[in-house]
């Protein structure tokens, strides 16, 4: 098997695995992932040790891209607010469209129960990423209490994740006010 071959094999099988799990979730089966792939099973566990670690890897590969959807550049000149509120809106951007279906992140870590799942691991440091830049930037912005506005922050997030994701409600208008409700509680200008 040439370079190309296997590389082509692992890409589309990352992408079989981020397309259907996101779609179906990651009890989605060897089978239908290599179908999808339109690789053979045994391809698949050349490239990869197991589906654990497909899956953890396709996690991994998206994170970069996961990250620029939502936070502002480092040196755009917005305030810690308005990084803050960028990120809410780019969540609200996306939960918007027809095919979101929440965030992968937290799916993979709500649907794997064991944390030390290769995959679930990938989703907790994706999230606690976040998680942190909530609170560099409450931090930044003054808060007087920055971890406890980053831990409000999440629970936003994750939540409009949720709703939006399984069609419950929909967040456009609502994201904003709420955000800005715990930012002025907490005593960012």
């Amino acid at each position: 098997m040439t370079t190309d071959v296997k590389s082509s094999s692992r890409e589309r099988l990352l992408e079989a695995a981020a397309t259907l799990t996101y779609r179906d979730g990651v009890g989605i089966g060897v089978d239908a992932l290599c179908k999808a792939a339109r690789v053979s099973k045994r391809s698949m566990y050349q490239l990869f040790d197991s589906k654990d670690e497909l899956l953890a890897t396709s996690l991994q590969e998206r994170a970069a891209a996961f990250v620029a959807g939502l936070l502002p550049a480092a040196d755009d000149g917005r305030s810690p607010r308005e990084r803050i509120l960028y990120v809410f809106g780019q969540l609200e951007s996306q939960a918007g469209a027809p095919d979101f279906l929440g965030c992968r992140y937290l799916t993979v870590q709500i649907e794997l129960k064991d944390q030390s799942h290769p995959a679930s691991q990938v989703a907790h440091r994706v999230k606690a990423d976040l998680m942190a830049f909530f609170r560099a930037a409450a931090e930044q912005g003054g808060a007087s209490d920055p971890d406890l506005l980053a831990r409000q922050l999440i629970l936003v997030f994750d939540g409009v994740s949720a709703r939006a994701g399984i069609k419950a409600d929909t967040p456009a208008g609502l994201i904003a006010p709420t955000v800005a409700a715990l930012l002025e509680a907490s005593g960012m200008p």
